[in-house]
């Protein structure tokens, strides 16, 4: 897996509420062009929405220093998700058959390693944003 070279830094703030804020403005923008549920085209699948249903959901179940650590990373997941055709790590879900993860490596503008999740339900052919996490936090 080559890791791809996002364009975008991390976020950052000194506070849990800027950063909070800082990522959810990044999130309605992407909110905002659509009416039904918020997706991003990526062109390692074919231009394929991948959408954020269980992005929020899966970040509400860590604890709050996880949940900042992770929101720092949106903007590059954003951009990897957007831009990148590298190739990932594939495997079948071990608790569910019916899903493929995806891993995709990425490194923010410092050259910082992070990874994005991405699960695709092979039976209705739809993809989700899963996770966004880095190696050294």
């Amino acid at each position: 897996m080559i890791p791809y070279q996002t364009k975008t830094a991390k976020l950052v703030g000194s506070s849990t509420g800027e950063i909070f804020k800082k990522s959810r403005r990044l999130f309605n923008e992407i909110e905002k062009r659509t009416k039904r549920r918020p997706y991003i085209r990526s062109p390692y699948f074919k231009k394929q929405k991948v959408f954020f249903d269980y992005f929020w959901f899966h970040l509400n179940q860590k604890s709050k220093r996880e949940k900042i650590i992770r929101l720092r990373y949106l903007g590059c997941a954003i951009d990897l998700i957007s831009n990148s055709r590298n190739k990932p790590s594939i495997k079948i879900n071990p608790n569910k058959k019916s899903e493929m993860l995806y891993r995709f490596g990425g490194l923010t503008k410092d050259k910082e390693l992070f990874f994005v999740q991405i699960k695709e339900d092979i039976k209705k052919k739809k993809l989700y944003f899963m996770s966004v996490f880095s190696t050294d936090d």
